[in-house]
């Protein structure tokens, strides 16, 4: 029998090396690939000539010389789309960057479209004027012209739904690709403070995830050492938090770290896991932090405490965040990494995520997909 040609849309590309919708397109395509024909759009900008490859475990793989972050993103979402019209049953676009030319894809194919909207990207900090409204846009005709939209996280389900009139799909990310590693005799070479218990963050450095805000927490407690993984030289933002904080002497403040098992290191064997993300949904570092059992202070923020099943410990403030650190005890932060793994094995594996999205791809019935039905605050289109 014929399998559904499926393209996915608005990533690197696979295999994963950069971040999570890359995660999503990887496991999609490990998991998925005995059920669909799967095409995975790649950037030639992101993969050295001799790590470009026609096939990966059974998928396609079709390069597109722009990058697929930034500005670039929209001519780059827009030739994958072209090609999948020609190629595809579906189209499955991760992100709305490109979804400007939904409206063309819908008139002159029949192709089946699901997007997957992110976390309004429109109300990151570093997005003002006219590319604000050019996403407020996208997103827009993202969600008109689709057949089916999905959402990670309970608190964007309600936002479409509430300012859109659209039930979208509910899938979340999985997370069991990430394993505890054990210390081994370089890396404490390399980083010392793997001898003693110490605080853990990686993000982009981003004033939504709050990283001014957990600098200035750890500030006032110098014998609590933070190592925080970023693109400090990345922004302005960025370079300024170094200058400030970063000849403290508890405070770690390193580039990014794209060797896994070095990442995992430093993450799955710290003594809690500080995560500020405020905008977005289901923010896949922290399910990735959760599944690693490791107690979490979140933002407090509904996202995360949906992602969290309102069961972990949260900070809003630089006050909130010393309370929290100064007063839990050893006892309570066990008991949190393991509510927390919990939590993660039921809901964020990725045979479980991979088959939702096999659902809404090949037209089946959409089950129940959270355990939890919070009600969430409206989320506001901006003007």
């Amino acid at each position: 029998m014929r399998k559904t040609k499926v393209g996915i849309i608005g990533t690197v590309g696979v295999p994963a090396k950069y971040g999570g919708f890359e995660t999503l397109a990887h496991q999609l395509v490990e998991n998925l690939g005995q059920q669909m024909d799967l095409t995975v759009y790649s950037s030639s900008k992101s993969y050295a000539k001799e790590e470009r490859v026609k096939t990966w475990k059974g998928a396609a793989i079709k390069y597109i010389p722009l990058k697929a972050n930034g500005i670039q993103s929209i001519p780059y979402d827009i030739l994958s789309m072209l090609h999948a019209m020609i190629f595809c049953d579906v189209l499955l676009i991760l992100g709305v960057s490109g979804c400007i030319f939904l409206p063309f894809v819908k008139l002159f194919s029949s192709k089946k479209v699901i997007v997957n909207v992110d976390g309004l990207e429109w109300r990151r900090a570093k997005w003002d004027g006219w590319i604000k409204k050019f996403l407020i846009f996208s997103e827009q005709m993202a969600v008109k012209f689709s057949d089916d939209i999905i959402t990670d996280n309970a608190g964007l389900q309600d936002y479409v739904a509430e300012n859109y009139g659209i039930e979208s799909s509910l899938i979340e990310y999985g997370a069991d690709h990430v394993a505890p590693v054990k210390i081994q005799p370089k890396f404490i070479e390399k980083y010392p403070f793997l001898n003693k218990p110490y605080a853990f963050k990686v993000c982009r450095i981003e004033p939504e995830n709050n990283i001014h805000v957990v600098l200035e927490a750890f500030k006032t407690i110098k014998s609590s050492p933070l190592v925080l993984v970023g693109n400090w030289s990345h922004s302005q933002y960025g370079k300024d938090l170094v200058k400030e904080y970063g000849h403290l002497s508890n405070m770690h403040l390193l580039d990014p770290i794209y060797e896994p098992k070095e990442l995992n290191t430093l993450r799955s064997n710290c003594s809690v896991y500080i995560h500020g993300h405020s905008a977005g949904g289901t923010n896949p570092s922290l399910v990735e932090a959760m599944y690693l059992g490791l107690p979490i202070i979140a933002f407090d923020v509904i996202y995360n405490q949906v992602t969290t099943e309102f069961a972990g410990v949260y900070f809003k403030t630089k006050e909130n965040l010393l309370d929290r650190l100064i007063n839990v005890d050893d006892a309570t932060l066990e008991h949190l990494g393991r509510t927390m793994k919990s939590i993660a094995e039921r809901r964020y594996t990725w045979s479980f995520i991979a088959q939702k999205y096999a659902q809404v791809v090949l037209g089946k019935t959409q089950q129940p997909t959270s355990p939890v039905s919070p009600k969430v605050p409206q989320i506001q289109v901006a003007n």
